[in-house]
């Protein structure tokens, strides 16, 4: 019952119940719309406020967001529980012990929050719950790729067009138009596989770009040579896509016919699974000709699109 005089409370008793409901909701809702003007609130700035629930959800010592479970210690500095064990249970902040306290207020506060995708920049516009937003984010398609370039721990990530500009800048990787290819491999030394070039083409076929690599490397005890494709996007459109290669000499020639893998994968991971053309030392070493002593090989290859 609204509080007031005698008269005024009179006059209320006499309403039905459902009358007593609607005088609360709209005092409420006058009450409420007061606070907002008073304070300057708006709809714009209660999104800030969420911006500013979730940077108290940033571990103060890696910057990530924090999942449970969150630590604190008896101050209330709050940190993740990987950081925790980094720093040999002392608060970074303060320095006390942290114990085994959990922050359970944070993290029920976080499952009231619905943030964007941390690529929103780069073209995902979905919104998600805080505790399914990282394996999002795992998984996202507009997320950066790796450089593709196999000959070095390469650290430079972005997208398409970047990359095929580092490529072409910084690794000064040759560049085809076209969705045939004839190429020549050339070694002075190939019993040295362990220090074999690892060689790197890109391919502009169909407005795609694809990395066709060939290198040298031990399978099991036997010394081999391996060609393979990548597409430069992602696995569901690269399975859009096919391609041969062809090695041979003398009469005789192996094929492969197979599926560009995504640069998604990792060059290592495509490698180890052997998906592409291998050729056996001894194979490639006759397809060269001569006395062994020196690798000549020509591998040539088409793509095409799958209808």
């Amino acid at each position: 019952m609204a509080p007031g005089g005698s008269a005024f409370k009179e006059e209320v008793d006499s309403l039905p119940k459902s009358a007593n409901y609607d005088i609360a909701m709209v005092k409420a809702e006058k009450s409420s719309n007061s606070l907002k003007t008073k304070n300057g609130l708006s709809e714009k700035q209660g999104i800030s406020s969420t911006n500013g629930v979730h940077e108290l959800l940033q571990c103060p010592v890696c910057r990530s967001s924090m999942y449970p479970p969150i630590h604190q210690c008896p101050n209330g500095h709050t940190l993740c529980s990987n950081c925790k064990i980094r720093v040999h249970n002392s608060c970074p902040t303060c320095r006390f012990d942290l114990g085994d306290i959990r922050c359970l207020a944070l993290e029920r506060v976080a499952e009231s929050l619905e943030l964007p995708c941390q690529y929103q920049s780069l073209g995902c516009h979905d919104i998600f719950p805080y505790y399914s937003k990282l394996k999002h984010e795992q998984n996202c398609r507009f997320r950066p790729y790796n450089c593709p370039y196999a000959g070095s721990e390469c650290s430079i990530t972005g997208d398409i067009r970047t990359l095929v500009e580092h490529l072409k800048d910084d690794h000064k990787v040759d560049m085809h138009d076209g969705c045939t290819f004839n190429h020549r491999y050339v070694k002075s030394n190939p019993h040295e596989v362990e220090n074999a070039t690892w060689m790197l083409t890109v391919f502009n076929c169909y407005g795609k770009q694809f990395c066709l690599h060939f290198e040298a490397f031990q399978a099991g005890m036997a010394p081999v040579y391996m060609a393979f494709l990548r597409f430069m996007g992602e696995d569901i459109e690269a399975r859009k896509y096919s391609y041969t290669l062809e090695v041979g000499g003398y009469g005789r020639k192996l094929t492969w016919q197979g599926v560009p893998r995504s640069i998604r994968d990792s060059h290592k991971k495509v490698r180890d699974s052997q998906d592409g053309l291998i050729i056996p030392r001894a194979l490639a070493l006759f397809f060269s000709g001569g006395d062994g002593q020196e690798l000549k090989l020509r591998v040539t290859g088409r793509i095409w699109k799958e209808l």
